[in-house]
This record gives structure tokens, sequence and C-alpha cells, in this order.
């Protein structure tokens, strides 16, 4: 059996140790990079930590939840504003802010991203209703400006800085989508009407000058092409005149010659009928003569007949 007084002291030891434990844990502290932390002793403001190790007093000093200090962005729901031209869009934002002051932003407002949700609605209603859909769908960099300054101001004594703000999404009413994609769609068909018509104009303009190019250099061949035809028909008939001079035929050739050429007349499966020149029967005469003198001379050359 174990002495009971010290077993007594051991058990009052072993709660002493857990009570130092316990003690130094709350005392401790660490604090992160960009973070902060408000200290408060017995309820009161007391300090700001920042990163590094802190000593707190045990029971008497409590450290708030730490605040991020960098810089965080909020996108808010899309939310129904009404224009100039009393048409509802839906806006969707985003903003930028930074906590400075981390002692104002846990003490002079409950919920600062809720205020800046309600801040950023109510400014981007004042704003955008002052502006007719168009020119809300066009001033975007123009509505952020105004956003920003307003929430900037507002913010400053909240300890947070408002960065930028952008709109992320304007959505029009579904009948002005509807009406503004046809439209486009009109724009485009008649865009593209006009790049057809105009292809279609260059391209029979460039074929009309491509057959009238042709048409020329067609004539301008034919041209020279008959130009050298008569040219070579008539160095050939040069060439024959010269050659018949040079010959000089007698009557008895031309006829034989003439009597040839007649016959060519009738070529051709169109000729159906053939008319006989009247000099045919002067040719013939001639021919007759000419043989009717070269039978004297043949019987002469050769063996005289007896009569």
């Amino acid at each position: 059996m174990f002495d009971s007084p010290g077993t007594g002291v051991g058990i009052v030891l072993i709660v002493l140790a857990v009570f130092v434990i316990i003690v130094l844990l709350r005392s401790v502290r660490i604090v992160p990079q960009a973070r902060a932390g408000i200290v408060e002793r017995l309820g009161k403001y007391q300090r700001t930590l920042g990163p590094g190790l802190t000593i707190l007093i045990p029971f008497v000093d409590r450290l708030l939840p730490l605040l991020d200090l960098r810089e965080q962005v909020v996108s808010f729901p899309p939310q129904p504003v009404i224009t100039e031209d009393n048409l509802v869009v839906s806006i969707d934002t985003v903003v930028y802010f930074q906590i400075t002051e981390p002692r104002a932003a846990t003490y002079e407002i409950a919920n600062y991203i809720q205020a800046v949700e309600q801040l950023t609605t109510t400014t981007l209603r004042n704003v955008v209703g002052g502006l007719n859909l168009e020119e809300a769908l066009t001033s975007r960099d123009q509505i952020n400006g105004q956003l920003r300054g307003v929430l900037d101001e507002a913010t400053g004594k909240w300890g947070i800085r408002v960065s930028r703000v952008e709109l992320k999404a304007i959505d029009p009413p579904l009948s002005i989508q509807d009406s503004r994609e046809k439209q486009m769609r009109a724009e485009r068909d008649r865009r593209a009407a006009i790049l057809t018509a105009e292809g279609t104009k260059q391209s029979q303009i460039l074929t009309a000058e491509g057959q009238r190019q042709a048409a020329i250099l067609a004539a301008e061949g034919d041209a020279k092409a008959a130009i050298l035809r008569a040219d070579g028909e008539a160095q050939a008939i040069s060439k024959v005149f010269g050659a018949i001079h040079a010959g000089n035929p007698d009557q008895k050739l031309l006829a034989y010659q003439y009597l040839q050429t007649l016959p060519k007349l009738a070529e051709g499966s169109s000729n159906k009928l053939w008319i006989i020149p009247s000099e045919v029967g002067e040719a013939l005469k001639g021919i007759g003569g000419a043989l009717g003198n070269l039978r004297p001379d043949e019987d002469d050359a050769g063996t005289r007949r007896t009569p």
C-alpha cells in the first residue's frame, strides 16, 4: 500500500505542473507574418501585436482573433440596378481591399466585409442610376473609378484601404440581350453580303479583263499569222512567176497545166454541180494541135509507115 501523505503530495504536484503548462500556453503566443493581433487587458484595448513571439499575462490579457493584413479580394453577388432609362441590369462587383489599422477594423466596425458590400451596392446604384444602358455598358472604367473613390473615402475610418473595384459582369434584361444579338447578327450579315458583293465584282472585273486581254492577244496572233501567210503566198507566187518566166513556157504547156487544175475545182463533198469553163475547148484544141505536130516528128524519128 502507498503512503497516503506521499500520494497526496504527488497529485498536488501533478496538478501544479498541469496548471503551469496551461499558464505557459496562454501566456506565450506567436503571431505569423502579415498578421496582427489585438490584446485586451481586462476587456479593454491594451496593444496591437505584430509578427513574432509575445508574452501575455494569463487570465488578464486576451488575444482576439488574428487579422489578415494582406490584400483581400471579395466578390459580391449580382445586384439589380436601375439605369436612367428605367432598365434593370444585374451587376457583379469585385472589391480589392487591405486592412491598414487593425484597431480601427476591430472597434470601428462590427463586420467590415458586410459593410463594404452594402456600401458598394448603394454607391453602384447611385452611379449607374445616372447612366443609360449604353453608357453603363461602355463606361466601366468611369464606374470603377467613382466606386473606388467613394469606398476608399468611407472605409478610411474603419482602417481599410480599397485599392481597386472592378465590375465583373453587367447583364442587361433578356429582351435587350435578344435585340442586341439580332442587331449584331444583322450587322454581321450585312458585312458578309458587302464582302461577297465586292468579291463577285472584283471576280467579274478580273474575268472581263482577262477575256479582253485574251481577245487582244488572239487578234494580234491572227493578224500576225495572216501577215505571215500573205508574205509566204506572195513569196511563193513570186518564185513561181519567176520560174515560169525563166522557163519561157509555150502555149502547149500552159494548156496542159490548165487541164490538170480543172479536176481540183470539183473536190469537196459540198460540190454537187460542176460547170465546165468555156476555155476548156480552147485548151483541148491547143493540146490536140500539139499532139498533131508531135506525131509526124515521132514518125520521122521512128520507122515511117508505108501508105
